[in-house]
């Protein structure tokens, strides 16, 4: 093997040194003591043989270890994203090995390495996960195992190219989460509440027994004198209502919770709702807004539209400017022609905030169904909870309660004009939405 690769890859361990270490303190005691110099002698002949046989061992091998890395074809923001690595030993001997994958920088982490040991000939599979929370293009570099033997003196760094670039798209592992529970009806048990039907349409889907909540209107006394039980006419649901999901890209959307910005938590929730809209047979559609550019993606009703949205949603940033509801209003009257759930993620701090968009909201509302959903500041929420000790904590606690006051009237104001509200802590936020979407579909108001 070539020398100079040999010197780039060798590294000398800890062990080495305090074995040197206690070396040369044998051969400074042999100064004062003559008969452990000869000692010192023997331990340094000795350890410059059992270096020497290290060496020999861990550079036996050209490909002594090799790696691979197994991460899917696209991570999911805001979610744990299983990677695997594969590493194989080819020595004829077990070793020790540090593996050191070089994850992509925006995670920070420097200190990432997985402890191994690897018997002769073996190949083994480890995992981590790592949680993005920046959609984007991520670069992963080499892998790098730090091999020794059961001697120890020495760690070889044995590199293997792996570089690769995976895409971050918004959450699809939620999304498909919350679609197996809609496709089988059970959404009740990832924490959506049942909601009680009030009216329905004359579309009739099946005769089912009676439970508390269903309408007594409903009741089929025919099927009930059969089965001497209550039976109720089921009917389904309307279909091909237009879902519209309205995101402010605007500078009030740049709030982090969590690791994750406002935006990327109004995102996620857009892809779950259009999923659903589409699995119930309404139609999904999108619209972005700032102070300039926009994006539009007419809502449809086919089952791959949902990749269309999923394209334009990881596409999609925020800035530092402030949002302008006159443009949204003239995007929504030009490409949304008939009347559609709008669903508006925005946030709103102060009461003033509000009232300077509530014109736009109120004429949005004429023609739409306009669900203004806002985001709870849980670290003040928290200060609400603490206990104030001090002037300053008192002072602090105060305006904590003022802002989630105005929260509050927020809500109420917007609802004394018509405008349907949902303020959610961020976490929340897919959970309070879909519960609104299937609230307003079973009161068929849209």
């Amino acid at each position: 093997m070539n020398p100079i690769t040999i010197f780039k890859q060798t590294h000398l361990s800890n062990l080495f040194f305090q074995v040197l270490a206690g070396v040369a303190f044998t051969f400074l005691a042999g100064y004062f003591v003559p008969a452990v110099g000869a000692i010192a002698e023997i331990l340094f002949f000795g350890f410059v043989v059992i270096f020497g046989i290290d060496l020999v061992l861990i550079f036996s091998k050209k490909e002594a270890v090799s790696g691979k890395r197994f991460v899917p074809k696209r991570l999911s923001n805001g979610d744990e994203n299983i990677i695997r690595l594969q590493i194989s030993n080819r020595y004829n001997f077990g070793i020790r090995a540090e593996i050191v994958d070089e994850i992509p920088h925006q995670f920070q982490i420097r200190d990432f390495s997985i402890p191994a040991d690897l018997k002769a000939n073996e190949t083994q599979e480890f995992t981590y996960e790592l949680r993005p929370t920046e959609r984007g293009e991520y670069d992963f570099g080499n892998i790098n195992v730090f091999a020794n033997t059961a001697i120890g003196f020495i760690k070889r760094k044995i590199s293997t190219h792996a570089s690769q670039m995976v895409p971050v798209y918004p959450s699809f592992i939620q999304m498909r989460k919350f679609e197996m529970y809609a496709i089988s009806n059970r959404l009740t048990d990832v924490g959506i509440k049942k909601i009680r039907r009030v009216g329905h349409t004359m579309e009739f889907d099946q005769i089912k027994e009676y439970v508390r909540g269903d309408d007594v209107r409903s009741i089929n006394w025919k099927a009930t004198a059969r089965a001497n039980d209550l039976m109720v006419n089921q009917y389904q649901d309307e279909r091909s209502q237009n879902v519209i999901n309205v995101i402010d890209t605007g500078r009030v959307m740049k709030m982090p919770f969590e690791g994750l910005h406002l935006l990327d938590y109004a995102i996620n929730t857009s892809l779950v709702i259009s999923n659903i809209a589409l699995i119930k047979d309404d139609k999904a559609g999108l619209v972005t807004f700032s102070n300039n550019d926009s994006v539009v993606v007419k809502p449809e009703k086919k089952r791959t539209h949902i990749q269309r949205i999923q394209e334009a949603l990881y596409k999609v940033d925020t800035n530092f400017l402030e949002s302008d509801y006159e443009r949204l209003v003239v995007s929504l009257k030009k490409h949304v022609n008939q009347r559609s759930l709008v669903l508006l993620y925005t946030n709103f701090e102060t009461f003033s905030s509000m009232e300077r968009q509530l014109p736009y909201l109120q004429r949005i509302a004429r023609d739409h169904l306009l669900v203004t959903i806002f985001f709870e500041n849980t670290e003040m929420t928290k200060l609400l909870h603490k206990e104030a000790s001090t002037i300053g904590q008192i002072y602090t606690k105060t305006i904590a309660e003022k802002f989630t006051y105005e929260k509050k009237q927020i809500v109420k104001a917007l609802n004394q004009h018509g405008i349907q509200t949902i303020l959610t802590p961020p976490k929340e936020l897919s959970v309070n939405a879909i519960n609104k979407y299937l609230e307003l579909k079973a009161h068929g108001l849209i």
